[in-house]
This record gives structure tokens, sequence and C-alpha cells, in this order.
């Protein structure tokens, strides 16, 4: 674990396994590593990364954690990814035009060991290329995106491609919500449909409004 948080450190990117799928990560403060990682992928630079944290301390460091509603941490750790207000400083491809950032706390004890280690939330981007189908297992890892990290095997260097810890899920993404200034700040948008389910989130005492 080491060396891959002196990669990330470093402003390096990799790829790690998390709850839904493994990820192409890199710290989120370093503008450089994702703008790397926007052309390994190549996404378009119009839509902002998730990121992934250790724990709620730092989540605060990416985004205003107050302004998470009262209840919906209860789901953390947990695959539900949330938007809230960015902090000043955080990359600008990372942020969507309401200036929010996509964050959630991962369950996964190697993501989140990572993130801890590396000292900051990670984006948490499928490892794949952009409209390609997201990765359960290393040996389905897309070549071009291993070549794109710079010619690297599955078996390729040490703290580049991490395997450990359960395998990711796989089949659904993370549930993305963004809370509403509506409803005594029990109003959710359904961004993404994912792990979570709109009834489990309903059931926890918030209305649900698709997107």
């Amino acid at each position: 674990m080491t060396a891959a948080a002196l990669c990330l450190r470093d402003g390096g990117v990799l790829i790690y396994p998390t709850e839904t799928f493994f990820a192409l990560g890199c710290l989120a403060d370093q503008a450089a590593a994702v703008n790397q990682l926007y052309q390994m992928k190549g996404r378009p630079v119009h839509k902002p990364l998730p990121l992934l944290a250790a724990d709620s301390s730092q989540v605060d460091r990416a985004a205003l954690l107050t302004a998470l509603p009262a209840g919906l941490a209860a789901f953390w750790p947990g695959p539900l990814t949330v938007l809230l207000p960015a902090r000043p400083g955080l990359p600008r491809l990372l942020v969507n035009p309401q200036g929010q950032v996509a964050i959630r706390v991962t369950p996964h004890p190697l993501a989140a060991a990572l993130a801890r280690e590396a000292g900051g939330p990670l984006t948490a981007t499928s490892a794949n290329l952009s409209g390609g189908t997201p990765a359960r297992n290393a040996e389905d890892l897309d070549p071009r995106l291993l070549a794109a990290l710079g010619g690297l095997t599955i078996h390729g260097r040490a703290g580049r491609i991490l395997r450990g810890g359960p395998a990711p899920g796989g089949g659904l993404p993370s549930t993305v919500v963004e809370p509403l200034s509506t409803g005594n700040g029990r109003d959710l948008r359904l961004i993404r449909p994912g792990m979570v389910t709109a009834a489990a989130l309903t059931a926890a005492g918030f209305n649900v409004l698709t997107a």
C-alpha cells in the first residue's frame, strides 16, 4: 500500500478496487493528475469525476459537509454519491456548473485505506475508456487503458494496479443524489440509480424525485 500511496502523492494515477467496480484514481487535489486521468480515459471535460473518501473528515476537505442533509450520512460508508458544494481550490474539472462535487465514503477496505494513506479523497471514475464497460475483475481491464497507464499489464508494476480485499461488487454503480433546498431538507433529486435504492432512501424519510 505504501508504494501505491506514494504513487498518488507524486501525482500518479492508478487502478484500484471499490465496492462497485475497479476505479481509475488520483488524488483529487492534484490538478495535473486529474487532467492526465481525463486524457487516459477519454472522458469529456464537461463531465466531472466522482470522488471517494475514507471518512467524513475527508469529505469535508473537498466539500461542505454541513450541506449534507440530516440522516443521509447513515448511508455512509456505502455506495451513495452525494452532490455537495465544492470547497474552494478543488480542480475545476471535478466541479459542476452549480459549484458542486460528487462524493461518497467508501466501505471498501482497500479503497478506504488507500485514500487514508494517500492523504485525501480520490477520483473514483470506473476504470474503463469513456463509454466502455466497467471492470469487475482485473482481467477485464481494457488493454488500451493499461497502455495509457504506461504499457502495464495486469501483473504490472506495484502501485499502479491494485488487487486486494473483497472484489468489486459490480452490476450497479453507486447511486447519485442531489439534496434540494426544499421540503425541510428531505428532498433529493435522483441523478443516477444504483446500489442504494430509491425505496431505501424513502424508508429513511427522504422524498426522492427523478432527475
